[in-house]
């Protein structure tokens, strides 16, 4: 997974517009069927059952400076848009195609009379809020700079915000798999085809099950269930990657205990979070998944988390704007 960084800018009235008419509300593809080859429809139906999807749209730029960059996006790529000092909304390219005719009805023209024309259909997306200085740190970025235009990370830094942020794909356009050259390359490689994993010990990990363990048993933070402590985890409230060293040492407060048979999967995936004062707050993006809906629904739905006290609260508040799948924003 590549990970594109779309600058859209919502204070831009023009932007604001294009973001209503097609993220906000979705385009139904046989309103313009018309403009659609009936191999993009036929792509687009078998992506999205129910007949529509959120659409964006990249100019080719001055001297095509942009297309390049539009080359070496790809179905399944994950997408932020970035605004205003902020990353607001990301998901998962489903499928791109290029279409000037319908960017043209969708969104009209620029100041240059160009268009949207390299199109792409978004799945799974979901609301951030994450101011981009904290992207630049991430990166190792000059502090100065900006996402001026269509700029498609690079694998170490994809890799990088996929890992940190908890980037799940969505559904996407699947590129054919030649088995021929696949079965080659297994054969050619020489190297070992199997290699021990070893985990990384961190070195408060211990120390921290200590604390949030009083004796054989415990109680799952989330759910409420008590498990013996070979079943639960002490699970970082905010993602340890993204802790500062006296967060790390912070062992009162930085983590709970969470159980390996649900609760810490979903949390750490964004599906539920907690709110200021305790309460679970549920994602709506977990319907349709239905063995993990059913799942919050029996065992966390209606539930408070007594371990959140004001202390902790920074570390659950990091969670509900990184971590959490939040609604994309209206």
């Amino acid at each position: 997974m590549r990970i594109v960084m779309q600058p859209a800018r919502r204070s831009e009235k023009d932007v604001d517009q294009h973001y209503q008419d097609t993220i906000v509300n979705p385009v139904v593809f046989d309103d313009h069927a018309d403009l659609l080859d009936a191999s993009t429809v036929a792509q687009l139906k078998e992506l999205f059952p129910d007949g529509q999807a959120q659409m964006w749209g990249i100019v080719p730029g001055k001297k095509n400076v942009n297309v390049s960059k539009i080359n070496k996006m790809r179905p399944g790529d994950w997408v932020f848009f970035s605004g205003d000092k902020r990353v607001y909304l990301g998901g998962t390219i489903a499928l791109m195609w290029r279409n000037k005719e319908l960017a043209t009805r969708l969104w009209g023209t620029d100041h240059n009379d160009s268009t949207w024309e390299y199109m792409y259909a978004l799945s799974g997306t979901r609301g951030f809020d994450i101011p981009v200085e904290e992207v630049r740190s991430l990166l190792g970025w000059n502090p100065n700079r900006n996402i001026m235009g269509i700029t498609v990370l690079s694998e170490g830094e994809s890799d990088t915000l996929q890992t940190l942020l908890t980037l799940d794909p969505a559904t996407a356009a699947l590129e054919p798999v030649d088995t021929a050259e696949e079965e080659a390359a297994v054969a050619a490689f020489d190297g070992e085809l199997e290699r021990t994993a070893q985990r990384a010990q961190r070195g408060e990990q211990a120390a921290l099950k200590r604390r949030l363990l009083k004796g054989s048993t415990g109680q799952c933070a989330l759910c409420g269930r008590t498990f013996p402590g070979t079943f639960l985890i002490a699970a970082h409230i905010k993602k340890r990657a993204m802790c500062s060293d006296d967060e790390k040492r912070d062992l009162a407060n930085i983590a709970m205990l969470a159980c390996t048979f649900g609760c810490d999967a979903i949390y750490e995936h964004g599906y539920v979070t907690v709110a200021a004062g305790g309460a679970i707050q549920l994602s709506s993006l977990v319907m349709g998944i239905n063995e993990v809906e059913a799942y919050i629904q029996e065992k966390l739905a209606g539930r408070t988390v007594t371990w959140w006290t004001p202390a902790r609260e920074p570390y659950y508040q990091w969670h509900r704007t990184h971590t959490f799948k939040e609604v994309p924003p209206t």
